[in-house]
């Protein structure tokens, strides 16, 4: 079950619940709304981004189809640069890796228990911060939003500003609370304005930076023909964890490898200006194997599999590995500004998270087969993806599979996930209409009947089908089928049989 929020209710259920809380709904629709209103400005400066994004979807198609050669090129160019690669099928495994590179570490007991980290959406998937806590190691967040969320023993809302439900004045009070039992406290006095908040944050960590020997971080990309990662930021933490430490420990998904140099120059254009709306980020840190007196002495490079080939095995549903991890999509959902990212009970909230989780996971829990229907299906997303996943097709495609049902196991080009509580009748709906739809004779004869008895037909649906009617009009059955109209006014002229 790794990524999930342990605990969690299926989404229609935690749904409810936020949208209730007030103020988790102004916090993010004020974040929300400011991030996309700043994302399209910054992409309208560009007279060529269809061009960018279509060459960022090309690369990354590219890529998938031929991921199994750029792989062993990875580790190829790696290893000739002085870095170690090592290979985990699953979070168990990456987990497992991490934490003996980090007790086999140099230096004083505390060194060996304490670790730095970049902003990772892997690490935060296969729970490595929980992990090693369990091994008596201590992961330290240096992001300043992972931070926040440490700190107040959160959960991550949001994949570029994880602590986006909170504001100013739940920041201040969580840094004056918590910060003494992390480290250094929180200055006296300390007020909710922005800068004193990061300069809180910033005393709090330098400690940790000049202290840590171990570093851990993620990658926005690997560079096939060079093994070169690079990561992508708006702090400098990051850099700080990818410099100072004498060992460097980076979590990688193998989605997120990138044939060329050359290609850097789409995705280093389109990640900062859908993400963060910059032109570029203030901090883009490359590094390749180690060089001596300079940086780590020692690199590891984890690939992480985690459900990744059973996604690349889906024609559909493989496009969202194409995810570069800019969150635009979550800045525009209707369904996440109301919602929020914890009702999504996993580290990939949003569209976005919608269909990936369920395909990375492959639990067939009741989570993830309510995941796809998180979605109004507006296409919002789509439209401000810059590497044009259509996530609506992929949730329609999902949606598919639930409602067939079966377990969670492949079936050729497919993983079939477990149904959710409830979904039994919509699956005999389901396949009672493909029965009539395929039977045009009992089609056409049942139309007729509804149309005869439509004053006896109830304005909601009995039974399971109330709650659906309860919030919607069920539309009047006609007094004369379509066909029958058509074969009346046109003498069956055109096509309609």
């Amino acid at each position: 079950m790794s990524g999930t929020f342990v605990g969690m209710p299926a989404f229609p259920v935690a749904a409810r619940e936020a949208v209730g809380d007030k103020t988790l709904r102004g916090n993010l629709r004020h974040a929300t709304h400011t991030i996309r209103d700043k994302r399209a400005r910054a992409v309208a400066e560009l007279d060529d981004w269809a061009a960018l994004r279509e060459a960022g979807k090309q690369i990354k198609d590219h890529t998938l189809r031929h991921l199994d050669r750029y792989l062993v090129q990875v580790e190829e160019a790696v290893t000739a640069a002085g870095g170690t690669v090592h290979w985990a099928a699953d979070a168990d495994e990456a987990n497992e890796i991490v934490a003996r590179l980090v007790e086999e570490t140099g230096g004083s007991d505390i060194e060996k228990r304490e670790v730095v980290k970049v902003k990772s959406m892997a690490t935060q998937e296969i729970a490595l911060n929980e992990a090693l806590e369990a091994r008596g190691i201590h992961a330290y967040e240096t992001d300043l939003a992972e931070l926040i969320v440490q700190l107040g023993k959160d959960r991550p809302s949001h994949i570029l500003v994880p602590a986006i439900h909170r504001n100013r004045g739940e920041i201040r009070d969580i840094f004056r609370s918590e910060m003494s039992e992390w480290g250094r406290p929180a200055p006296e006095g300390l007020t909710d304005t922005p800068a004193e908040l990061a300069e809180a944050a910033r005393l709090h960590l330098r400690e940790k930076f000049l202290r840590a020997k171990v570093g851990i971080s993620g990658a926005n990309f690997v560079v096939a023909e060079t093994g070169t990662l690079v990561v992508v930021e708006s702090e400098g933490n990051g850099r700080m964890c990818l410099t100072l430490p004498e060992t460097l420990i980076s979590v990688v998904g193998i989605e997120k490898i990138v044939p060329r140099w050359q290609d850097l120059e789409v995705f280093l254009q389109t990640l900062p200006r859908s993400s963060t709306a910059e032109r570029m980020n203030p901090y883009t840190s490359m590094w390749t194997g180690t060089t001596d007196e300079d940086g780590p002495r020692a690199f590891h490079l984890v690939l992480l599999d985690n459900g990744r080939t059973d996604t690349l095995a889906d024609e559909v549903g493989r496009q969202a590995l194409r995810c570069i991890r800019c969150s635009a999509c979550l800045n525009v959902c209707p369904v996440y500004e109301r919602a929020g990212g914890h009702a999504y009970g996993s580290v990939y909230p949003g569209p976005i998270g919608a269909i990936l989780s369920p395909q990375l996971r492959g639990t067939g829990s009741e989570i993830d087969a309510s995941l796809p229907y998180a979605s109004s299906l507006c296409g919002a997303c789509y439209e401000v993806c810059p590497v044009a996943i259509d996530i609506p097709e992929v949730l329609v495609h999902l949606r598919e599979r639930v409602v067939q049902g079966g377990p969670a196991v492949r079936n050729g080009n497919r993983v079939v996930l477990k149904p959710a509580k409830g979904h039994a009748a919509e699956r005999a709906a389901m396949r009672a209409a493909q029965w009539a739809f395929t039977h045009p004779g009992a089609l056409r004869t049942g139309q007729r009947l509804a149309s005869r008895t439509r004053r006896l037909h109830p304005r909601t649906l009995p039974g399971p089908g109330r709650a659906w009617s309860g919030s919607r009009d069920l539309p009047a059955v006609p007094a004369e089928p379509f066909r029958d109209w058509w074969q009346r006014t046109h003498g069956g002229k055109g096509g309609a049989k």
